[in-house]
């Protein structure tokens, strides 16, 4: 196919007849970015999600609840916690000088 277009292009010149495949291929991006694949999108099952409630052992898996005294229990103490963060710290670095 390639081989069918280089021929036919009708420059003897192969600078011109690669400026040509180049422009000819620019064409062909812009043709299907903006009107061949907006026409078919409506008709493609990528919005179409399914998502399986049963889990892999054959039992059914649970809902989660929306009862807010089913939920579980978050610590909600005035206290400081003895405990130490585990979020990075981030350090102060010294301001970066570009050169001008």
């Amino acid at each position: 196919m390639y081989g069918w277009i280089w021929r036919h292009i009708p420059f003897k010149q192969w600078q011109l007849k690669s400026l040509v495949s180049v422009i000819l291929i620019g064409a062909l991006g812009a043709l299907l970015w903006y009107k061949v694949f907006p026409a078919v999108e409506p008709i493609l099952p990528f919005d179409d999600v399914q998502v399986e409630t049963t889990d892999p052992d054959g039992g059914q898996l649970q809902e989660p609840s929306t009862d807010p005294s089913q939920r579980p229990s978050t610590q909600s103490s005035t206290q400081p916690s003895k405990q130490p963060s585990k979020l990075p710290t981030k350090t102060p670095s010294a301001p970066q000088v570009l050169p001008s």
